[in-house]
């Protein structure tokens, strides 16, 4: 099952005072951008968070992990019920943003 336009939209609409947000579609799933770091992958509608202590710390007792595809790394399992929780949304994006390392340059 692909993730729908709508959850995507509505993710970015969710995340909108963030700068530099944006998804990319891949393989019929997304990948969630932020200032061009991959901080969250959305597949079956369900985002899956890169893990980082910052963003285990956000989510606290709700903590889930989850894997968005076979064979993917482990991320956190953020559910559309919490998709309601703009403030929730943007704190975890961003504190994940900040501890991911800057991407290395294309050749």
């Amino acid at each position: 099952m692909a993730t729908k336009q709508s959850t995507i939209d509505y993710l970015l609409d969710q995340l909108s005072e963030l700068r530099q947000v944006r998804a990319r579609k891949m393989f019929g799933e997304y990948a969630l951008y932020c200032n061009e770091k991959v901080v969250a992958l959305v597949c079956d509608d369900t985002l899956f968070v890169k893990i980082t202590d910052a963003g285990k710390k956000v989510v606290g007792k709700n903590y889930r992990e989850g894997f968005a595809y076979p064979g993917a790394k482990a991320s956190i399992r953020i559910s559309g019920d919490m998709f309601d929780d703009k403030r929730f949304l943007y704190e975890l994006i961003s504190v994940t943003e900040k501890a991911l390392p800057v991407p290395k340059a294309k050749k």
